[in-house]
């Protein structure tokens, strides 16, 4: 389990861009970078009988897994969490990766912005990569990052992005049942 920064990394970022307007964008990753090592501390606290390990932030690094839940948070700048989830996968030889947030679904495009916006039950990494890009920028909120979601087509892993809030549906998707969220690499099913 990887945790995000969420709502706190974003609350920091933009206290310091409003405090200073030159700051370096690797500043601005650190910034959430410790949000995710708060959040994942709380998490792993949450789950301390099934959670014995310390909490990992550095997903290349030595990992001795003893508990049942693994947690892990914010490694370098230059990506999000997301980003150590896809490498974490690799390490354990995962192939489906179940990203929960505050959103239900992809969308073709912002709906905030864009109300003709269409909700999508599937996307391949061709067609979800063109509407995201290819770089990274501290805060930035996309469903699944750029740089993870190179890496994850690189490695033909799916995604799954749900809304972590809605328990039964995020159990539907643990337990292999038809869920409501979109699955990006659908070309990999």
């Amino acid at each position: 389990m990887v945790c995000g920064g969420g709502a706190p990394a974003r609350v920091y970022q933009d206290a310091m861009r409003a405090i200073k307007e030159d700051i370096d964008s690797e500043e601005l990753d650190w910034l959430g970078i410790r949000a995710t090592h708060l959040n994942g501390q709380l998490v792993k606290a949450m789950l301390s009988d099934l959670c014995t390990d310390n909490l990992v932030t550095d997903p290349t690094g030595h990992i001795n897994f003893r508990g049942q839940v693994l947690v892990a948070a914010g490694w370098k700048p230059g990506f999000s969490t997301d980003n150590d989830a896809v490498i974490l996968a690799e390490r354990f030889e995962g192939k489906l990766i179940i990203n929960l947030s505050n959103i239900a679904k992809v969308y073709t495009d912002d709906p905030k912005k864009n109300p003709d916006a269409k909700p999508l039950d599937s996307i391949t990494w061709a067609e979800y990569r063109a509407m995201v890009g290819d770089s990274w920028t501290p805060g930035k909120s996309t469903p699944f990052d750029p740089i993870a979601s190179a890496r994850a087509e690189k490695m033909k892993m799916r995604v799954v992005c749900a809304d972590g809030r809605n328990i039964p549906n995020t159990m539907d998707i643990l337990y292999g049942r038809s869920f409501f969220g979109t699955l990006i690499g659908s070309e990999n099913a």
